[in-house]
């Protein structure tokens, strides 16, 4: 090769490289501005962080603020009935949120409606399951965690108190009953309450359960009320969906002759009924809140970001990405060796080794009595979407009380 063409051949590579470099440099600029870019994100909650639920989105919202600093800026909405969600969506836009997340189910139509109107938006909903129904709006998004192992690991932790109590000869096989305070008569509670009594009775097969509905998410006094009519009639396991301590005090009120233990939901309640709380569970909403603000600051798809089992516009996970997660064992109080069985249960569900819905058991819909299931063929939950679908009332074992 001639000088004059190696000059030219060394000229050409360094153009070359240095167009390379200015593109790389640009890249990186870009990269930098949307790192430093800052946006808004609401959240619209039910409650406040007085109550367990609202506060663990109130978790997730602060770890948001801690991850990103000062690209998040972040605007909660609290106390917001479920039929005014309009008038907190529509304060979070007027606020120039780019990002909201409602969380509660009866937020869920609303939002949609909103998300459709505000197409630049995204909008996450907690707990519901039309993401993937007509209309389809890309912006819109929903996600829940797979509660139903929580639930059953609890209920198994309540069995082995039975059990023990059975054994003990503290009470009979025939008073081996747990009862339950639940909000609504929605999927969501039916497929917890039934996954729980499942969990119980794969110790103490003799166990059955009665229901309680208050209508209502968060009202102290009922739920109470309602616990301690549980408990008059001889309920010796008292469980919970709904939101507030008024059923961990009724167990804790009751008199120490009577056999009565509490299992939580959200929050321990270990400081509320340190004599008769065993153990509990929660949805970890951390994970769908931290990687779905982070897919809005990047520009990306949120269920490209999201890890966990996907379903076009929703998504869910249980234990085995740490969104569903098991509340301190009182062990002073739950039977030996509940604390070893609850680890052992948690790697079989990551795992995938439990049937949970699946036994020789019956049901029906409560509100299609044409609609009946049996169970010797296993109940797939959360097969389609990540909010539970489970809606039976399993014969003989469950009593719905008006």
């Amino acid at each position: 090769m001639k000088k004059e063409q190696i000059r030219v051949y060394g000229m050409t590579l360094l153009g070359a490289l240095s167009l390379i470099l200015i593109l790389s440099a640009a890249g990186l600029l870009v990269h930098s501005r949307k790192t430093d870019e800052t946006i808004r994100v609401g959240f619209v909650y039910v409650g406040d962080s007085s109550t367990g639920y609202t506060n663990n989105f109130y978790e997730a919202q602060k770890a948001v603020e801690k991850a990103y600093g000062g690209s998040v800026v972040t605007i909660a909405k609290y106390n917001v009935p479920e039929d005014k969600a309009e008038v907190a969506l529509q304060a979070l836009i007027v606020e120039e949120c780019k990002l909201i997340f409602t969380t509660s189910y009866g937020y869920g139509e609303t939002t949609k409606i909103f998300a459709k109107a505000y197409p630049e938006i995204q909008f996450c909903q907690a707990t519901c399951a039309n993401a993937n129904e007509e209309p389809y709006l890309d912006n819109y998004h929903t996600f829940m965690g797979r509660i139903y192992e929580g639930r059953y690991v609890s209920g198994v932790a309540a069995g082995m108190k039975l059990r023990e109590l059975i054994d003990e000869g503290k009470i009979t096989g025939e008073q081996a009953k747990v009862g339950y305070v639940a909000a609504f008569p929605y999927a969501e509670v039916i497929s917890g309450y039934t996954s729980f009594l499942l969990g119980v009775r794969s110790v103490a097969p003799e166990a059955v359960m009665t229901v309680k509905y208050t209508n209502t998410w968060g009202d102290y006094h009922l739920e109470k009320e309602c616990a301690k009519k549980l408990i008059d009639e001889g309920c010796v396991i008292i469980s919970q969906h709904s939101d507030t301590i008024g059923p961990a005090s009724a167990c804790e009120e009751t008199n120490r002759s009577q056999n009565v233990f509490f299992v939580s939901y959200n929050e321990s309640m270990s400081d509320i009924a340190p004599t008769t709380y065993l153990t509990g569970c929660k949805i970890n909403w951390e994970p769908y809140i931290l990687e779905a603000v982070e897919a809005v600051l990047y520009d990306k798809e949120i269920e490209k970001q999201v890890e966990g089992t996907i379903y076009e516009n929703d998504v869910g996970a249980g234990f085995e990405k740490s969104w569903v997660e098991m509340l301190e064992i009182n062990e002073f109080v739950a039977a030996e060796g509940t604390k070893e069985k609850v680890e052992s249960l948690i790697r079989d569900f990551k795992n995938n080794k439990i049937r949970v819905f699946l036994g020789d058991y019956t049901g029906v819909d409560p509100q299609n009595p044409e609609d009946t299931i049996n169970l010797r063929q296993e109940y797939i939950e959360n097969k389609e979407s990540s909010a539970p679908t489970f809606h039976y009332i399993l014969d003989d074992v469950i009593h719905v009380e008006k």
